[in-house]
């Protein structure tokens, strides 16, 4: 077997870059606290910390916090809130959004509009959505490191496909392709130029729950809006799958024998609980716009057969859930999506499904939460991603910079 050669000193300094950077992303230090807490020495982390500041990565905000120590504090470091910032951009079956983010995860603008994209040409939602991306980059204005789209569909091996979205009609979409050449007719060719990546929604709503939430290590994310589906976070991180299609918690039978889905399968979850069978179920077929919003209004004003729809969609996503659970034993299920926003009425019927079905261990009630970020997830999710890759490895970002 062949031995893995020494580190190239390129490499070790990327490293040491990453390390500084990131004791300073968990909180501002002096340059001895964080030669302190990396065990490097003093002249090694000024040296790094002089070439994070001139990429723009660092700032000195002014002195330290006194950490106790004898002398005088010292100047206190911390993540440059005009430095690079990531950019998220979401299609969904009735919207599409764009966000900035800066080097610290704070939104520096969000644009959201409500569009029917439901059998659209995914050239035209993308022309409409380059525009949008445009608009949060110049409202923003921060540089821009890399951009990430989130779908509600399968995205495969190949890089930046949509390999189906059902709910958008969409089948081998090579949308991070396309939306570079949006960009470009937009007059945005400062983002065409980006590093484009493309996710599944749930999946950055997921990463964005674990790193924005304060989520356990091990938790499934459930992410409903037009359609289902889910993030399974193993050990702290998103696990994908061999073709990176896992999560596809919408399209598990919940009754074998029920109607047909759009994916060709039958008695699928979204065939039950997802956007058009809630609207049926409750009367309001061919409803458009905001629909997570009303029914929350109609459920909260007393709308019997809304809140009976809602409660037989918790008791199917009560269903699927159980099963996810007996199979990965998380540490706690979260509801995301718009259906946050309908958690009082769907989590009844999903916690007394859960108690029923739960069998690897006794249920408590208490491990099914409602997710605080909701329909933001997504987008917080594509946004925050790049900027963490730039504290997860600022040499590489340093050295493409000059």
């Amino acid at each position: 077997m062949r031995r893995a050669g020494p580190a190239s000193q390129q490499g070790m300094r990327w490293a040491n870059l990453a390390l500084v950077l990131g004791e300073i992303a968990a909180e501002p230090r002096s340059r001895a606290e964080v030669a302190a807490a990396t065990g490097l020495t003093r002249a090694a982390v000024s040296s790094l910390v002089e070439e994070l500041l001139a990429a723009g990565l660092l700032t000195e905000p002014g002195p330290a916090v006194p950490s106790g120590r004898v002398g005088r504090p010292g100047t206190a470091l911390a993540l440059n809130p005009e430095g690079p910032g990531g950019v998220g951009a979401e299609v969904g079956v009735e919207h599409l959004a764009a966000c900035v983010v800066d080097l610290r995860g704070e939104v520096r603008s969000w644009h959201r509009v409500e569009v029917c994209n439901r059998g659209r040409a995914s050239a035209a939602v993308l022309a409409e959505l380059a525009g949008l991306l445009r608009r949060a980059a110049e409202d923003a204005g921060l540089r821009t490191a890399g951009l990430t789209l989130a779908v509600p569909g399968l995205v495969g091996a190949a890089e930046g496909v949509v390999e189906r979205a059902a709910n958008l009609g969409w089948s081998g979409v090579p949308a991070a392709a396309e939306l570079r050449l949006a960009l470009r007719a937009a007059g945005a060719g400062e983002l065409a130029a980006l590093p484009i990546e493309v996710d599944n929604e749930a999946n950055l709503g997921g990463l964005a729950e674990l790193w924005l939430g304060g989520r356990p290590a091990d938790f499934i994310h459930l992410s409903a809006e037009a359609g289902i589906g889910s993030a399974i976070v193993v050990g702290g991180r998103l696990l994908r799958g061999a073709r990176g299609f896992a999560g596809e918690l919408g399209h598990v039978p919940v009754r074998p024998d029920g109607p047909e889905c759009a994916c060709g399968a039958r008695g699928c979850l979204e065939q039950y609980a997802g956007e058009s069978a809630v609207l049926r179920a409750a009367g309001l077929e061919g409803v458009r716009g905001d629909w997570v919003a009303l029914l929350a209004e109609r459920a909260a004003a007393g709308d019997a057969a809304v809140r009976e729809a809602l409660a037989e969609a918790g008791a199917a996503l009560g269903i699927a859930a159980a099963g996810a659970v007996n199979l990965l034993d998380p540490a706690e299920l979260v509801l995301g999506g718009g259906y946050a926003e309908l958690g009082e009425w769907l989590l009844p019927a999903m916690r007394a499904e859960l108690r029923g079905r739960v069998t690897v261990r006794p249920w408590s009630d208490e491990w099914l939460t409602v997710s605080r970020l909701g329909r933001r997830g997504p987008l917080l999710g594509a946004a925050v991603g790049v900027v963490r890759a730039i504290i997860a490895d600022p040499g590489r970002f340093a050295t493409a910079d000059q």
